[in-house]
């Protein structure tokens, strides 16, 4: 069975990117550019992993982690930013990301990220 990959971002060029990326590697993507939408529409229980922006329009991805990690949901996610500071990774830390890229980054960090944490 295919591994299928959620990713959440609100930057369409990234997300696009990231796609590629992985259906390149024989993963299935499925890709959100919203929180709302992600939430409506995700199916959860049977994802390999999620990639997270941190920023989402106004939302938080972390505290998204928080809130999927709260209702019961053990996905390992990885976070993603263009806003890496040292308090952004640490609160990713503490949410219990798998691994943590700053953007822009490699197709190659972003497949070592997802192949360690599925």
């Amino acid at each position: 069975m295919q591994k299928r990959i959620l990713v959440l971002d609100d930057d369409t060029s990234v997300l696009g990117a990231v796609e590629r990326v992985l259906k390149a590697n024989g993963l299935a993507a499925e890709v959100y550019d919203n929180v709302e939408a992600f939430l409506r529409n995700a199916s959860l229980d049977d994802a390999s992993c999620l990639v997270l922006d941190v920023h989402l329009n106004g939302r938080c991805g972390i505290e998204l982690k928080r809130q999927l990690t709260h209702s019961g949901l053990s996905l390992p996610v990885i976070f993603m930013t263009g806003d890496d500071t040292e308090a952004t990774r640490q609160a990713a830390l503490e949410a219990g990301c798998a691994a943590y890229l700053r953007k822009p980054f490699s197709s190659s960090a972003l497949m070592n990220a997802i192949t360690k944490s599925v």
